[in-house]
């Protein structure tokens, strides 16, 4: 016996109920996502902020070339977790962008698109989760072995 596909998964509809709760995780999916760009747009002008006072603060020590080395490498690492964090805000931006626009004109285009974002947001936080879990877990591991390494001596 050959086994036909199932029909509900090719006649896949947006019901009523269905639409309601779509609109309201757009709406949320678009507060998250532009209060997140305020929070990092605040956070790169804290680091300009910082910056700044730490190259200030670079004249009134003994070495200051260590000093806004220190100041330098803080605000760069800074930088990169922030960049690290614009792209899933950017991709819910979008989600949310694509289902109200998919929503408010029966638009199957757009709400592929819209699927297509929430994907690559979860997709790209869920790398990012992995890896500082895998960090965690190396970090753990050292601190093991120093302690061992410690204790035997």
């Amino acid at each position: 016996m050959e086994s036909e596909p199932s029909p509900s998964l090719f006649t896949l509809s947006v019901d009523p109920i269905s639409k309601v709760h779509l609109e309201e995780t757009a709406r949320w999916a678009r507060f998250l996502a532009l209060a997140g760009m305020v929070l990092l747009s605040l956070g790169v002008a804290g680091i300009f902020v910082f910056g700044i006072y730490t190259g200030l603060l670079s004249g009134s020590v003994d070495d200051p070339g260590i000093s806004s080395a220190y100041g330098l490498g803080i605000a760069v690492f800074y930088l990169l977790l922030l960049g690290v964090w614009f792209f899933p805000l950017l991709f819910l931006l979008r989600f949310a962008n694509k289902m109200r626009a998919a929503l408010g004109g029966n638009d199957q285009e757009a709400l592929t698109t819209a699927v297509m974002n929430l994907k690559s947001c979860f997709r790209y936080v869920g790398i990012i989760t992995i890896l500082i879990l895998t960090l965690y877990a190396v970090v753990i591991v050292v601190a093991l072995f120093g302690l061992a390494a410690s204790s035997l001596s």
